[in-house]
């Protein structure tokens, strides 16, 4: 069984950091990568970061570039995205998803399993 669980989200003021993890077990696909979304309250999901398995190549939407990095640790099949000076904009629920082939984009539809969310409050 497929299985994704997002942790450690919080409430954290503006200019704080947070670092998410993403436990990831139970699928074999031999290239695969791992995404971060989140949706912030009335708003629809976004694709936030994305790890490639192929060669750990690193991407990010443009709001958080320079702030979030994504980071993998394969022997423990975890999956951290760390959250620097954070803004109230970046207050969402956070999931992290897995899709077959590493190639990264943030076509929700071909993510093939998700996590459920963990949820990420900013105050100002």
């Amino acid at each position: 069984e497929v299985q994704l669980q997002a942790s450690g989200g919080g409430l954290v003021q503006a200019g704080g950091s947070l670092r998410l993890s993403c436990a990831a077990s139970g699928f074999t696909f031999d290239d695969y990568a791992i995404g971060w979304f989140r949706q912030a309250p009335g708003k629809e999901r976004e694709g936030v970061s994305c790890i490639s398995s192929s060669d750990g190549s690193t991407y990010f939407v443009d709001s958080v570039k320079g702030r979030f990095t994504i980071s993998s640790d394969n022997a423990k099949n975890m999956v951290y995205l760390q959250m620097n000076s954070l803004k109230p904009e970046d207050t969402a629920v956070y999931y992290c998803a897995v899709k077959r082939g590493y190639r990264c984009h943030y076509y929700e539809l071909e993510y093939d399993y998700w996590g459920k969310g963990t949820l990420v409050t900013v105050s100002s």
